[in-house]
């Protein structure tokens, strides 16, 4: 057994513990042989790395293998957003793509994501059958491998240019001609990230005037997490203060994540983020689709479906599950409470690039700051309260399962209308209010999702949650 596993989204490990060559060897001859399995050999491989630590070698190392393996590699000439090589997997029609990065982790940790030839992320069933290529693989140690040198003169090796494609596809996506009209003033937080020029580059090329911060290749990402959270802004909150800017907007380590700050240096969560992007996909640009969101996310999209006669699809928490419904067509927008989202007419793939530059759209068309035009929304659907509670585990499964079978019958003085088992159990509670309690996939504790229609009864809930919470270490 290697111990290598896919979670969420993709093996994440410590570089020279867990991530070393030998086992990013060892994931590469897995889908090497997956490839051949799927009989995809006449097709690329797009390899493409982010800005930590090591990125290109391990990134080399992989195309090693999968030449040796008599695979096409096109190996990205520059880090890369992980959206940007999920586009390069249709546009260069490619089997898939293998992604170095361990996207908003911290500095000491790289990862592998496997993007399929339908350019999101991969599905269960297919990450379970790369974990068996990989067991069986390890089991048998018979990598092959190649020198960079002899992959070129195979002509299996070819360095590629990525990034005019992808920003090519923005700019149709992108309504750049009423950014042009603006009088935005936008500071833009790469956070030393594989999105460092993108959203800055297209929003100055459309004349907005924009300001950088944390543009700069940082491996350990100034000693922080490249994770575009209330936490982990406060630069940019105070940069957007101090210019007087109109907003600030962010990107995580591999720019598959949105972060936004409103004109008063205020984070605004990716819930409230998810509902000004349908809203304005609806009223401005008049487009219509299924919003498909994760169990975890704000009803808030609800209502603004149900203004508008559009459908609600709710799936498990991982966006490879919002991309399997945009496979399939018609979906307004996809998105997920942790900060990921997509829309109509794009890949299956969260795309913080785009997101950040369809949010300067929207201040554009309303001519309007975005905390107002978030006050607006608020105005016309309601708001809605939400958190999120972490528990440890600490070795308590057993007495958590014990409880998620019988929960209580009513939290503080709100009673269960309704129980859902999508993923993990979902209480439906009078009000309006629900809750969501779920193992997590990657950590020894359980997340436990709250929202409520006022401040005040959150409150009453999550004293209500922390006190059943008490049971599993009674």
């Amino acid at each position: 057994m290697s111990g290598i596993r896919f979670g969420t989204d993709g093996w994440r490990a410590i570089v020279a513990d867990g991530f070393t060559m030998e086992n990013v060897r060892l994931v590469a001859q897995a889908i090497a042989s997956y490839t051949k399995e799927n009989g995809q050999t006449e097709q690329p491989v797009l390899v493409g790395h982010d800005t930590r630590f090591l990125g290109r070698r391990f990134a080399e190392e992989v195309v090693r293998v999968l030449t040796a393996n008599g695979l096409t590699t096109y190996l990205v000439n520059e880090a890369a957003p992980t959206p940007a090589v999920a586009f390069g997997v249709k546009h260069f029609a490619a089997s898939g793509a293998v992604m170095i990065t361990a996207s908003h982790n911290p500095p000491e940790y790289n990862g592998i994501k496997y993007i399929p030839d339908y350019a999101g992320p991969a599905t269960p069933a297919i990450t379970a059958r790369l974990e068996k290529w990989i067991e069986r693989i390890a089991a048998s140690r018979e990598v092959l491998t190649c020198s960079l040198r002899e992959a070129q003169e195979a002509k299996r090796m070819q360095v590629i240019v990525l990034r005019p494609h992808y920003e090519a596809h923005l700019r149709r996506l992108v309504n750049l001609d009423v950014l042009k009209d603006s009088a935005l003033h936008v500071v833009v937080d790469a956070m030393h990230g594989a999105g460092i020029g993108y959203v800055s580059g297209l929003l100055r090329e459309a004349g907005v005037q924009t300001a950088s911060i944390r543009e700069q290749l940082d491996p350990s990402f100034g000693g922080n997490l490249p994770e575009p959270t209330d936490k982990h802004l406060a630069l940019l909150k105070q940069e957007v203060v101090q210019r007087q800017a109109s907003m600030g907007l962010a990107n995580d380590g591999d720019a598959d994540r949105f972060g936004l700050v409103d004109e008063t240096g205020r984070y605004i969560p990716p819930n409230d983020v998810l509902v000004l992007l349908a809203y304005h996909l609806v009223k401005n640009r008049k487009l219509s689709g299924r919003i498909v969101r994760t169990v975890a996310t704000t009803h808030l999209l609800d209502r603004v479906a149900a203004e508008y006669g559009l459908e609600v699809v709710e799936t498990p928490v991982g966006f490879k599950y919002i991309g399997a419904h945009m496979l399939k067509g018609d979906v307004l927008i996809g998105g997920e409470e942790s900060g990921g989202a997509s829309i109509l007419g794009h890949i299956p793939e969260k795309d913080g690039v785009l997101i950040n530059l369809l949010l300067a759209e929207l201040c554009a068309w309303e001519g309007k700051p975005i905390g107002d035009i978030l006050q607006d929304v608020h105005g016309r659907f309601g708001r809605l309260f939400n958190t999120r509670l972490d528990v440890p585990l600490a070795h308590k499964q057993d007495r958590l399962s014990q409880l998620m079978a019988a929960p209580p019958s009513q939290f503080g003085p709100y009673p269960v209308k309704e129980s859902h088992e999508l993923d993990g159990k979902k209480l439906l509670l009078e009000g309006g209010h629900w809750i969501l309690i779920r193992p997590s996939g990657t950590e020894p504790l359980v997340r436990i999702y709250c929202e409520a229609a006022s401040q005040t009864a959150l409150e009453h809930i999550k004293e209500a949650v922390n006190d059943w919470m008490l049971e599993i270490y009674a």
